[in-house]
């Protein structure tokens, strides 16, 4: 049975950091890439960060530079540094992983994700 479990998520104030983190069972997290996606209220889930198997690394334009994903396969955990919060990224972020491998370096698109966790819910405040 998969399960993957966020956690590290909060109330921060504009211009802190988080770190969140996905913790992986059930899956050969080592072979696997992975994602991080946010959903705001009122807004469609998007993807903020993906990593490929082998570490590389795909981040929207919008959001570069001040998200870093990174896995370590040691402890089967993938990881979402988010610097310099707004208020804008307040939303619910889950992490992802495919079933299969992706049709690319890294999965960019929902659909090739299987397995969610239940999301942490990080709020911005001004």
């Amino acid at each position: 049975q998969v399960q993957l479990v966020e956690s590290g998520g909060g109330l921060v104030q504009a211009g802190g950091s988080l770190t969140l983190s996905c913790a992986a069972s059930g899956i050969i997290f080592s072979i696997k890439a992975m994602g991080w996606y946010r959903q705001a209220p009122g807004q469609e889930r998007e993807l903020v960060a993906a990593i490929s198997r082998g570490g590389s690394t795909y981040y929207p334009d919008s959001l570069k530079g001040r998200f870093t994903i990174a896995k370590d396969n040691a402890k089967s955990t993938l990881y979402l540094q988010i610097k310099t919060l707004k208020p804008e990224d307040t939303a619910m972020y889950y992490c992802a992983a495919p079933r299969n491998h992706c049709s690319g370096l890294v999965c960019f698109e929902e659909h090739e994700y299987d397995y969610w966790g239940q999301g942490t819910q990080v709020t911005v405040s001004s």
